[in-house]
């Protein structure tokens, strides 16, 4: 799985000469927490929702609405944009994207190469993507079988399955602390899940749960 297949290609950004006050109406506009700065056609800085609430004056200060609105609108975003970005290629796995957010925090990755942005990746982009490879959402059935992980043992899973002339259209597999590995399977179609079920019990697998799964569309 590659960021360029599940990034938001439409890039939303600003410059650093925007205002403060315009890039948080932009965001409020479009419903999102952060934009990219864009110089030249290349990535310098990254406004967030947090870096414009520490630049806001504090609740607290004695200046007037008119007088804050005022500051705002003479701040520009390049004062206080992070400008150290953590980035991510478009040609990097989806897994690298993961674990760049964990180890830093962060929940947005701008995707550049060559200085140049192509979009920009975020927690919610991962869990679609999470949900769509897992299969959520789609009519058919989920088998979830406990097995050992040896070799040949999926190729017996698809065997099993083409058998009962049956089509897969999503797996998972899910490695555990004993050696065993869990095996999910979306099956497309109308069938009988104790035939089946049987079937796999009757060839070695522990089936944990077989359910009917329903369109979320």
């Amino acid at each position: 799985m590659a960021v360029k297949d599940f990034m938001t290609k439409k890039v939303i950004y600003v410059s650093p000469e925007t205002t403060v006050a315009s890039a948080a109406d932009l965001m409020r506009e479009h419903g999102i927490h952060r934009l990219p700065v864009i110089e030249n056609d290349k990535l310098v800085g990254l406004v967030t929702e947090g870096t414009i609430a520490e630049a806001s004056p504090s609740k607290a200060t004695s200046l007037s609405i008119y007088e804050m609105n005022y500051l705002l609108n003479k701040t520009k975003v390049g004062q206080i944009m992070i400008k150290d970005v953590v980035t991510v290629s478009k040609l990097a796995s989806l897994e690298d994207a993961v674990a760049l957010m964990l180890a830093h925090s962060i929940g947005v990755l701008p995707v550049v190469d060559h200085d140049v942005i192509s979009g920009i990746i975020t927690d919610k982009d991962v869990f679609k993507a999470f949900l769509e490879v897992s299969g959520y959402g789609e009519d058919g059935v989920r088998v979830r079988l406990i097995t050992d992980n040896g070799i040949g043992v999926l190729e017996k899973i698809i065997h099993l399955i083409s058998e009962e002339n049956l089509n897969i259209s999503h797996t998972v597999n899910i490695p555990r602390k004993d050696g065993k590995v869990i095996i999910e399977v979306q099956i497309d179609g109308e069938f009988d899940k104790e035939q089946l079920k049987a079937k796999f019990t009757e060839n070695g697998f522990e089936v944990d749960g077989i359910v009917r799964t329903s369109s979320k569309q």
